[in-house]
């Protein structure tokens, strides 16, 4: 048991940016136990409007904004400081694998696909 996350990228258009489900999906990118980037992940899907109490199991899209202040964020040492029961720790390595799930969800976007981040804990 633990934090898994991922990023998918499908050709589904949802109908709103959270809280959607999608039938066809590609597994784009995989994290284990990197709480900081759940928790901007969460941060970005309160602010896109979600509603759920628990953020878990919600889809949040990613749009090419979304990805550019990830980047940022990720290369200033700012993902939020995040914790949770089976969360592990973020201790900075995972800096080299965020950028480059960056990179393969702009080429994801750029060949018109969407792509989405989910999780489960």
């Amino acid at each position: 048991m633990g934090l898994d996350m991922y990023a998918y990228a499908t050709d589904e258009l949802p109908a709103r940016p959270v809280d959607f489900t999608i039938d066809e999906n590609a597994e784009l990118h995989y994290w284990r136990k990197h709480p900081n980037l759940h928790g901007w992940m969460e941060e970005l899907y309160y602010e896109k409007g979600g509603t759920a109490e628990s953020f878990n199991c919600v889809n949040v899209r990613l749009t090419v904004e979304d990805l550019d202040r990830l980047e940022a964020d990720i290369k200033d040492g700012d993902l939020p400081s995040t914790s949770g029961f089976f969360f592990g720790a973020s201790d900075g390595t995972e800096t080299e694998g965020d950028l480059q799930f960056v990179a393969k969800a702009r080429q994801a976007i750029a060949e018109g696909k969407v792509v989405y981040y989910s999780s489960w804990w």
